[in-house]
């Protein structure tokens, strides 16, 4: 029975300090809430924007870490969901539904056309969960438990997933699942970890990683059969949460023939990168490579049913050799994720993205290259592939990392006090980064050009502001 002390607990019945107040002592910090200083209640979504208790708008530049590629309340996704909701809206995994075959059908069908390689594909729950399924495909088929991973790379937060997450702090204080993985420096060149210049370096970091492979006492690899313990390399072909960072174009392919000399598999995490993030597919179609495992997730249903999976070649996941029981998850190829995905797929088969992307990733890097010029100092590097944009923010050398000042912008955004465009706004902004200090851009693959300059406004003011010590 609630006591006369305790508030009356439904929608709308309590203002934002009441609510904040429940937060405060109900709600686990444990998730990532509390990076931000501002602390924001929204209420509505549409397209680009969201809408906070008072009505205020913000234009959100980073659609939920990429899940939401194709905007919120999109029209079309949102009645096949509805609708799913009305016919078959719960069915045990164990179970087949039209749409689940389909929807594997057809991302396996494209894979094949892009990629040549014929295979299948597998749901789960969560990016995380399905990066855990495409390690157990990996010592299914290779009986070896260690992997490589890149430093900056994350593939989630289970105990399976931090091992080969290259931040130590996820492990910190729960200990390891299996054995941590090997971490290769990632071609980051605006920071290369060899202290090289792109133009000059020869790819140094790979002719680094092959080195490795020379000798018995660097410890990967027995040179008499070539024979490794190393079962796979997990990379993100872009690295997301590491700060979008885009790799030179010939690494993967390079990289690819290294692991195949040894029997190590390409395992490539599209979770935050797929369905054209970067203007194609799945991003690795940039690099003129075929992996052997794909994990796949967020967008494949604009962020309304968390259903994730992997696609592996036919080899890797045949019935012969990955049978029933082999992984399971209760709420895998669930009907309303699985409808919702299809008609993603459907979708993008109407849609030239692959078009529209490259032509307005190109005009919003045409804008924050001039904002970089506007303020060289502090804007150190802003580089994109499609609509996966970053901006590094730099101390006054236009080099050394500045997290303090990309804090502040991050919060002033979230403030909704930004006047840009002749009304009070906010702006919704993530940052990653090897240090903290770059702005990830992923807005909504439909954002057009007037939004496209509303947010560079927008991020501007914020800059100004957050340069003057006003928040």
């Amino acid at each position: 029975m609630k006591t006369k002390s305790e508030p009356t607990l439904t929608k709308g019945s309590l203002d934002e300090k009441a609510l904040l107040e429940l937060e405060s002592r109900y709600c686990s910090w444990g998730d990532t809430v509390h990076y931000a200083k501002e602390l924001t209640f929204f209420t509505e979504a549409n397209g680009s924007f969201l809408y906070d208790r008072n009505g205020t708008e913000y234009l959100d530049l980073q659609m939920w870490y990429s899940a939401a590629n194709f905007g919120y309340r999109n029209p079309r996704l949102n009645a096949v969901l509805k609708k799913q909701i009305d016919t078959l809206p719960q069915l045990a995994s164990q179970y087949l539904h039209e749409e689940r075959v389909l929807l594997a059908a057809k991302l396996s069908q494209r894979i094949e056309r892009t990629l040549g390689v014929k295979g299948r594909v597998h749901f789960n729950v969560g990016g995380a969960s399905a990066i855990e399924d495409a390690m157990k495909i990996v010592r299914n088929h290779t009986g070896r438990n260690h992997s490589f991973a890149f430093m900056g790379g994350y593939h989630g937060r289970t105990l399976g997933a931090t091992s080969i997450t290259s931040s130590y702090r996820y492990r910190e204080r729960f200990g390891h699942f299996g054995d941590r993985a090997n971490f290769i420096p990632y071609p980051y060149c605006f920071r290369c970890h060899l202290d090289k210049k792109p133009e000059t370096c020869g790819i140094a970091c790979l002719r680094q990683f092959e080195k490795l492979f020379e000798s018995e006492y660097y410890s990967v690899v027995n040179p008499k059969n070539s024979h490794s313990e190393y079962g796979a390399f997990f990379v993100e072909p872009v690295q997301a949460t590491g700060g979008y960072i885009v790799p030179p174009p010939t690494y993967f392919k390079e990289l690819k023939k290294t692991l195949d000399r040894y029997g190590i598999l390409l395992v490539v995490d599209e979770i935050q990168m797929g369905f054209f993030r970067t203007g194609k597919f799945m991003s690795i179609e940039h690099f003129d490579v075929v992996p052997d495992v794909i994990v796949f997730g967020k967008a494949m249903t604009n962020g309304l049913n968390p259903i994730s999976g992997i696609w592996a070649r036919e080899d890797l996941i045949s019935p012969q050799v990955f049978p029933p029981g082999s992984t399971h998850s209760t709420f895998s190829a669930n009907p309303l994720g699985t409808a919702t995905g299809l008609a993603v797929m459907e979708m993008i088969e109407d849609e030239d993205f692959e078009t529209t992307v490259p032509q307005k990733g190109a005009y919003f890097l045409k804008r924050l290259h001039e904002l970089k010029q506007k303020y060289p100092k502090f804007i150190g590097h802003v580089e994109g592939l499609g609509l996966a944009l970053r901006m590094e923010m730099c101390r006054e050398d236009g080099f050394s990392p500045n997290r303090e000042l990309t804090d502040a912008i991050m919060n002033i955004g979230l403030s909704g006090t930004l006047t840009a465009g002749g009304k009070q706004r906010g702006l919704v902004l993530d940052i990653g980064g090897y240090y903290k200090n770059v702005f990830t851009l992923a807005p909504s693959l439909y954002i057009t050009e007037e939004e496209i300059d509303l947010g560079v406004a927008l991020f501007e003011e914020a800059l100004v502001r957050a340069l003057a010590g006003r928040t």
